[in-house]
């Protein structure tokens, strides 16, 4: 799956910016979040979601609904390029034949079925690329990869992938999502951020979801901080127990363990059930108020 060209500026942002991914249909979840958005006074231009609305859960159409009246900006995800284009699956990069491939055929089949037209509209015009200027930060929003779309990229992935990922989006604020684990690292020069997602756990044996704030301190230093989002789960696991998706994925809301770790590296699948955690916040230097062009390795 190539990338095609189509990106979204939104030019510079000089206060926080909330992030987070995978919606994955899940309601409860996205309303959670809103409410925390609005308890913290963020306005929706400075809100960004990197993909994957629709999947997993029961409510897609009503979390395409809610996400367009809450006026977010949303990027184009793997799930949102199949489902627009009616493809005959989820395009999420799954091993033919693997338990996720499998388990995907049934929440992807649902989800085609309760979109609307519109709906489907809505996600075939999604950016598939999101530019913004933090401070002196250059911010490249993707979902997977820059030029794959259903890229899996994640902490353990090798430090050469992410530099290639950086060098062609010429940024040094990498946003990225899909791979359902939140991280943050600095490689020579530029950060590489994953917020998470807030439409299943991050198989750490916990029913919180994540969703990160960026913001610049008086001196232009990024200021990261990953936040847990606790929700009625209960909730959505039964509305997709009654809509026929009894399933792992059902299941895992409460367990915080995913069904399958087919799509994780080795130290991923070492780490299920090991609750995460990350200092309260992250600090880096920028780039361009560096005396060395590795200094953004080194948190503040």
């Amino acid at each position: 799956m190539t990338l095609m060209q189509k990106t979204l500026d939104l030019g510079t942002f000089d206060d926080a910016v909330m992030v987070f991914g995978g919606p994955y249909g899940n309601l409860q979840a996205t309303l959670a979040l809103r409410k925390q958005a609005e308890a913290l006074g963020l306005t929706p231009d400075r809100i960004i979601c990197t993909g994957d609305v629709a999947a997993y859960c029961a409510e897609p159409q009503e979390v395409v609904e809610a996400l367009r009246d809450w006026g977010v900006q949303v990027l184009m995800g793997n799930c949102e390029e199949s489902l627009a284009e009616d493809a005959a699956d989820c395009g999420c990069g799954f091993t033919a034949g693997s338990q996720c491939a499998v388990l995907s055929e049934d929440w992807y089949s649902y989800c085609r079925q309760a979109l609307s037209a519109e709906a489907r509209a809505w996600m075939g015009a999604l950016p598939r690329r999101i530019r913004f200027q933090f401070g002196p930060w250059r911010a490249a929003v993707i979902h997977g990869g820059a030029e794959v779309l259903n890229r899996f990229i994640f902490a353990s992935t090798a430090i050469g992938t992410k530099r290639e990922e950086v060098a062609h989006c010429n940024a040094d604020l990498m946003i990225a999502g899909h791979c359902g684990i939140p991280f943050t690292q600095a490689i020579n020069g530029a950060i590489w951020h994953n917020p998470g997602v807030i439409g299943m756990p991050a198989n750490d044996g916990s029913p919180d979801v994540w969703w990160a704030l960026l913001r610049l301190d008086s001196e232009g230093r990024l200021r990261i901080r990953h936040h847990r989002l606790s929700y009625d789960y209960r909730l959505a696991q039964e509305r997709m127990r009654r809509s026929g998706l009894d399933n792992g994925y059902a299941s895992a809301l409460s367990s915080g363990l995913w069904p399958s770790m087919d799509v994780l590296p080795p130290a991923e699948r070492a780490q299920q059930g090991a609750l995460l955690s990350f200092p309260e916040e992250l600090v880096f230097q920028a780039r361009d108020a560096c005396d060395s062009a590795d200094c953004t390795n080194q948190i503040v």
